[in-house]
């Protein structure tokens, strides 16, 4: 089911292209691991793995969800493009300019480099610790926990 809801919060992304994969091992990088839990609806059951966020100054960025050892959804970013897939469905999207409002994960890298979420959608301490993203018109929000 999880699954399914990727695909279809990916539908109808406009492919460009795939980003080269993103080298965390080179410099620049900020890294933040830790747990998320992905509610795809208001009222859902959220769905727990580990997130991976990695940043670099010069606006890109790369977010990994994973269930155990394997990754569910990887994105990607620069100031111009974006890109995600998702390795079970073996799905690629990808497109220029900001990403699309429906793949919330995309927009945490932006959030959590201090710039204001999207319309409609708010960014929050939660628990000791934890931040939430959630986009208020659908009710979809992503917990986060990270490592210390």
């Amino acid at each position: 089911m999880f699954l399914a809801l990727l695909i279809g919060l990916a539908a109808g992304c406009r492919t460009a292209g795939t980003l080269p994969r993103a080298n965390l091992k080179e410099p620049g990088w900020t890294v933040r691991q830790g747990q998320a839990v992905w509610t795809h609806k208001r009222g859902g059951e959220g769905i727990a793995g580990d997130i991976i966020v990695a940043t670099r100054p010069d606006g890109q960025a790369f977010v990994q969800f994973s269930k155990g050892l394997f990754p569910v959804f990887v994105g990607q970013l620069t100031a111009r493009a974006w890109s995600i897939s998702i390795p079970p469905q073996n799905l690629r999207y990808s497109g220029h300019g900001q990403p699309p409002k429906r793949v919330l994960l995309l927009y945490l890298p932006r959030v959590l480099s201090g710039l204001p979420p999207p319309r409609h959608w708010t960014w929050q301490r939660v628990g000791e610790g934890g931040w939430k993203l959630e986009n208020q018109s659908s009710g979809e929000s992503l917990e986060v926990y990270f490592n210390p």
